[in-house]
């Protein structure tokens, strides 16, 4: 749920997951539509289609317990390699390299001493995690949790607490004068008349239904924005069938997945 999702978003529908479905079991005896629909506006919700996946391949392959190896959670459906690392180590003290967005930055101005780390992650990068790492397994998991709180709480993107961060004396950054940025401009994703958007219009008509939606109702209810380009909330709609979040009926109808 925190991928790309700021922890003041998630942590509501986080509680309502757990106390919805404490276990994986749970969430695998339900349907998925009520994943989607209990995802609510967090935004990507193929998210929400991958864990209610990794939850039924927890309870076949598994026995309903989350696997501690990380082999094993690399097979599961939705989790990749950021996923897997995260859970094996903090869930279950492994040593593993967590590299996230807070994480990258972190390193780029305390190691390489630059403002902000590359647009994408870099094989460079992910080599210096690995170096960097603590050798005892649990050391490694509680360093991974506080390099990560460190970006995300002091050396922030935009207005880092310099004044206050404990590595301060040994940042390459800061011992540099703290240089500005050069690299490539960063784009923020637009959002008003993009398919997200329309996407997330059409599902939102649908988590409130309680019983199938036509075609017709769908076009009146998504925003006007989406509605002047009919072509477009059509090609969105067909590619949330295809994606799995929406399922087709009889009579041009749809609901969420059964």
């Amino acid at each position: 749920m925190l991928q790309q999702t700021p922890v003041v978003r998630v942590l509501p529908v986080w509680q309502a997951w757990v106390k919805r479905w404490p276990t994986p079991a749970d969430l695998a005896a339900a349907p998925a539509g009520e994943a989607i629909r209990d995802w609510g506006r967090l935004g990507y919700p193929r998210r929400a289609l991958r864990l209610h996946e990794a939850a039924k391949a927890i309870v076949e392959r598994h026995g309903g317990v989350v696997p501690s190896d990380h082999a094993q959670l690399l097979e599961l459906p939705g989790i990749g390699t950021y996923t897997a690392a995260a859970v094996a180590s903090f869930a279950f003290g492994q040593r593993h390299a967590v590299v996230d967005t807070n994480v990258r930055r972190v390193f780029a101005r305390s190691v390489t001493g630059t403002a902000q780390a590359a647009p994408a992650l870099t094989v460079a990068e992910s080599r210096l995690a690995a170096e960097l790492l603590p050798d005892a397994p649990l050391r490694a998991a509680k360093w991974g949790v506080a390099v990560m709180e460190l970006g995300a709480l002091i050396c922030t993107a935009r207005a880092p607490r310099c004044d206050v961060c404990p590595i301060r004396s040994q940042c390459q950054w800061q011992l540099d004068g703290a240089p500005p940025y050069t690299g490539p401009a960063r784009r923020g994703q637009a959002w008003s008349g993009t398919d997200r958007q329309i996407r997330g219009a059409v599902l939102a008509v649908l988590r409130k239904a309680s019983h199938p939606v036509d075609a017709a109702t769908l076009a009146d209810e998504v925003p006007d924005s989406a509605l002047r380009d009919p072509y477009q909330r059509a090609r969105c709609l067909d590619a949330l069938v295809s994606d799995g979040l929406v399922e087709p009926l009889a009579n041009e109808r749809y609901q969420l997945p059964s």
